[in-house]
This record gives structure tokens, sequence and C-alpha cells, in this order.
């Protein structure tokens, strides 16, 4: 059995197509098969995932002691964070993935927990094997678009079960790659999906042999990120791999699978768009709308028939930003030779190879600028609407899409307009507090920080903008918080200050009054000259006040805890008189007054006696 029959038997099977191998089943591979959106195509892993591991990012801010501590108080345990992103791969005992991603979803300082999904490629059984020519590429015009613009200079990276690279409309078009899977070199397609993938994207063009692709001279880098006999991938692995690409020079990262659902990926999208790449991931071959809404941080392609209809199995909805003909595409396959495909996993890398053909026209824009382009230009299927679920903007147009970008200025002067929405001003905050940023901008925020009275707390690059801030690593009392967003462009934006109150020491209920006493002068004594009057008072909190008295005339009132008065004595009446104080507490509790009796005039009495309480 050839590599062809097999993977096609094969997507059969999993598609809930057929169930049987026998040889009168496999001559309908010839055919283009409506399954119903039920059974149409490789379906998704929906209900498989990574057993044992979830993947967690804690918001901006939070210190690893912190993330650590919410880690391991629901049962997990950090192996590090992905790549180079603040995403993190969280051991959990199995069995309890739902129930601690639940639970981490929860918590105010993780900005998401998810499970780390398996997904299969988005493959449908290719329709026509007999049609041999590519009527996809002139549907999407891209014949005159290679006239201006021919993706040179472009690397798309090709996320995928791996990639043939002998095969001759591909060699000559290899850039090196990874297995982010096995942590090598091996990039071998194991499945067959990856090079049939790369053949639509970048396929040699004009040599003479085999068929021309989208990207016309664009180079392929292969990044394998499954090692599934099914080609299942997971959301981590996805993630690695876009970082991996844009590390290495790739400016298009191609993922024919269902990747919009995840927020590990769109952080590695939002980390490659930062870099100035763009994300093409597929909607998926369920024929159905799955409820999500747009990802901005990637785009995401439906798939069209040659009649420029909806495919009865391209999912469709919100989310769905563009479509490209994905119906019985002609492209490699592995071990050689080529055969038709079709699935949302080709309209991807068709809408991938012309975003190639854009940033090779105009090498200065930036991702949001490509992303508009693309959009803008493309046909409205159905008259008088600009947006449709089916169709998102449109299907693809190579022509337009290379017009505009020739024609779009790159300069970007307009700084984004950042506010913190919460905590409100003057609002009084406490231990991990939630500080909540909004940033806009016309070519679109690559990142925003938060600061406290000047200090950096953390940077967010994705929507929304929230951090975690450990208000008791500051002083009580208040403190102004401000954020600073920046675009593609370096632009910064700078928010109007935030002042709230920090308030991380409870005031305590103090119903204890200080205690007071005079230790100078003794009671009873005699006395003469300059007498030097020590008072001390003591609180379980704190002492406000003094208040020193004689004969019943306040003297001397401080604001502390220990009282000195020089008394000069020599023109007071020889007798008794009589030395008072009291003490006054931060809460307002007075004490016992402390009395003491002194005689003026007379010999001097040694006697040392206690002092009376009144």
């Amino acid at each position: 059995m050839n590599t062809k029959i097999f993977l096609s038997t094969s997507a059969l099977l999993i598609a809930g197509c057929a169930t049987t191998t026998e040889p009168d089943l496999i001559s309908k591979i010839n055919q283009e098969i409506e399954c119903t959106p039920s059974a149409a195509g490789s379906v998704d892993a929906a209900d498989d995932w990574a057993r044992g591991y979830i993947l967690v990012q804690p918001r901006a801010g939070l210190s690893n002691e912190k993330f650590d501590e919410v880690i391991r108080g629901n049962g997990g345990r950090s192996l590090g964070r992905i790549a180079n992103l603040p995403v993190h791969k969280i051991s959990v005992p199995e069995h309890a993935e739902d129930a601690v991603v639940r639970a981490l979803s929860r918590n105010p300082s993780i900005k998401f927990a998810e499970k780390d999904m398996l997904m299969l490629p988005n493959e449908v059984i290719p329709d026509d094997p007999k049609f041999s020519e590519q009527w996809s590429l002139s549907k999407i015009q891209a014949p005159l678009a290679w006239s201006v613009a021919q993706g040179d200079g472009v690397i798309v990276a090709v996320l995928d079960t791996g990639v043939y690279g002998e095969h001759p409309d591909l060699v000559s078009k290899m850039v090196p790659g990874w297995n982010v899977v096995s942590s090598n070199a091996d990039t071998a397609d194991i499945y067959g999906h990856g090079t049939s993938v790369a053949g639509v994207v970048g396929a040699a063009s004009n040599n003479g042999d085999g068929i021309a692709s989208a990207g016309f001279n664009v180079q392929i880098m292969p990044v394998r990120i499954s090692s599934s006999s099914d080609g299942s991938a997971s959301y981590s692995s996805m993630a690695k791999g876009v970082t991996w690409a844009v590390d290495h020079g790739a400016k298009v990262a191609n993922i024919s699978y269902k990747a919009f659902k995840s927020s590990t990926v769109t952080t590695a999208a939002n980390y490659m768009r930062n870099k100035g790449g763009v994300v093409v991931v597929s909607a998926g071959n369920q024929g159905s709308d799955l409820g999500y809404s747009n990802n901005a941080s990637m785009i995401t392609v439906a798939a069209t028939t040659s009649s420029d209809t909806k495919a009865s199995w391209s999912n469709f909805g919100d989310y769905v930003d563009v479509t490209a003909t994905g119906s019985a595409i002609l492209s490699t396959n592995a071990g050689g030779g080529y055969g038709n495909h079709s699935g949302t996993s080709f309209s991807s890398p068709m809408t991938a190879g012309v975003v190639g053909l854009i940033m090779s026209a105009n090498p200065n824009l930036t991702p949001d600028q490509v992303e508009s382009i693309l959009e803008s230009t493309a046909d409205d299927l159905i008259e008088g609407v600009d947006w449709h679920m089916y169709y998102g903007h449109g299907r693809i147009n190579a022509t337009k899409a290379v017009e505009l970008a020739l024609n779009t200025s790159a300069i970007d002067s307009q700084v984004p307009a950042v506010t913190i929405f919460s905590p409100g001003v003057s609002e009084v905050v406490k231990g991990n507090t939630l500080i909540e940023v909004s940033a806009t901008d016309n070519m679109g925020v690559n990142e925003v920080s938060l600061y406290a009275d000047g200090v950096l707390v953390g940077t967010d690059i994705s929507m929304p903008y929230q951090f975690s801030w450990d208000s008791t690593q500051i002083s009580d009392g208040v403190v102004s918080l401000m954020a600073k967003a920046k675009d593609a462009a370096f632009n910064e934006g700078v928010s109007n200050d935030v002042l709230v109150e920090v308030q991380n020491i409870v005031p305590v209920e103090d119903y204890d009054a200080p205690v007071v006493t005079i230790s100078n002068p003794v009671d009873g004594s005699t006395v003469k000259r300059t007498v030097n009057i020590l008072v001390d008072a003591t609180d379980n909190v704190q002492v406000a006040e003094i208040e020193l008295s004689i004969d019943g005339v306040v003297v001397s009132t401080i604001a502390a805890d220990i009282l000195s008065y020089s008394w000069n004595t020599r023109k007071i009446a020889d007798g008794t008189h009589v030395i008072s104080a009291i003490a006054m507490d931060t809460s307002g509790n007075a004490s016992n007054v402390f009395t003491i009796e002194v005689l003026i005039g007379g010999d001097a009495d040694t006697t040392r006696t206690k002092g009376r309480k009144k």
C-alpha cells in the first residue's frame, strides 16, 4: 500500500467516514467526500490531553515564590516555563487535571489555566486526485500577485508532523528546523500531513517541475510538533514551536490545527507578533460553530470550495478572520509525488503563503498592518456583507493584498492610549491586588508594564492586561500606580497616576489604657533649688501624650512616652506640693493619674516611698 492510500484510509477511519479498509472503499477516495459535520475529516482529539499536565500563566508581577505557593496549594508542581513564555507546564495528579484547572482559573493571581490538549491535524480526505490543475491559486489571484512579489526573504515555519524535505519540489526550499517534542533536528514527516501543508505554503515554483505554491519563493522551516502516529500535537508543543521558529528567523508560522482555542498558544503568538511575525491557524473541520470569540493574536482561516462557497466540513463563527481555498488542493506527498488534499489544514497554509507575499512586498509592515491588509483586501463572498460567520472578512485575494502592501506606509508615530481602571482612585488595597489596565493603539499594543511608586511590578504581552501586585512589599500609605504601553514601533504611552491607599497593617482594637509613673522626685521627699521631674509612660500599642501638673496647674505636655521637666522651687512657697501626671494612648485611652507629694523648705528627707494612684 503506497503512502497516499495509507494516509487517506487512516484519515477516513478516524473521520468516521469509513469503517473498513477493503479495496472497494479505497477506490472511493478518488471522490469528493461530503461527510456529516460530526464526522468530517480527522476530528480533533477533543477529549484527549497530556495526562498529568496542565498549562498555567501567572499574572504579571506575581513573584515566583507566591506562584509556587499557589501551585503547591492546588496539588501541582511547576516543571518550568515553556521556552521564553511566561507559561508554566505544571505536573498534577492524573485525573485531577480538570479540578486543578477550575481551581486555578478562579484564583485572582492566575491569568489562565488550561489542560495541555492534544489536537489532531485538520485534514479532510482528498476528493478528486485526478484533478491536476491548481484551481485554487487562480481563485485567490496568486499568479498576478507573483508578478509584483514572490515571497523572497520570508521564512514560513510549518508547525506540523514534520516535512519530507527530500521531495523534489521542497528540497531547494528548506531551511534548518527543529523537533520540539524530541529536542533534536529530526524533522522527518511521521504522518504525511506536514509535507502536504508545506507544499501549499512554498513548493518550488516556476522550476519546470511539479506544482507551484502560494508563497512562490518563500522558504520553509520545518518545526515538528508531533511524535504521534495519529499526527496529534499538544498545545505546549505548538507554543514551543512558535517561539523556536521566531527566535530562529521565521516571520510566519502556520499551524494547521485548531490552536486558536488555547491561551498558551495565544501567548506564543503574541511573543511572535512582538518580534514582527504572524501566526496563521486553521479553523477546523467539524462543520460547526464552536462558539469561540475572535482571537486577535492569530489569523484563523476557514475553507472554501472552487465555487467560492463554504466547504461543508469547514468550521465557522466569530473566530474566523478570513477564508481560503481548501478543497481538493494539489500538493506534495510524503515520500514523493503529489495528491489532492482537503481541509482547513490547507486553507491555512494557502493564507500563510499569501502573508509571505505581503511581507516580501513591504518588509516594513507591522504584524497588525499585515493582518489588516489581508482582511481588508479579501473578496466579500456575500454581496454587501463585510464580515460573515462563514467567511470572516472574505476569501483572500493575493493580488489586492500585495498591491495594498506596496502602497501602505509603515510609519507609526501614534502612541498607545493606556489607562488603569482598577483599582479606582483612593481605593484601599491590601495583600495580592489585581491591577487591570486598558491599552489601545492604531497599530496594536505590544506590551503593557505596571509601576508602583516608580518600581516595575511586571509586564504583560496579551489582553486582558492584568497584574498581580504584592502590596505587602511596600509600606502602608498612599502609593502611586502608573502603566506604560508600547506598540511595535516602540511608541510609548503613559497612563495618569492612580493613587491608592495600602493598608496591610490592620489597626488593633485598643481598650487598654497606658500606665504612667513619676520616677523623680520620689513621693514624700524634700526638694529645693531646681528639681528635674521625670515621667515615664508605657502602653500596649503606643503612647500619644503625657501631661504634667503641679498643684493642679498643667506645666508641660509632650507627645512622647518620656517627659523631663525642670522645676525651679526658689520662688515656690514652703510647704507640701502635689505633682501629678497622666498619659493618653493613640486610641484615646487615659491612664490613672499618678500623684506624689513633695516638701519645699525644712531639712531634706531621704525617706523613699511609692507613689500613690488616685
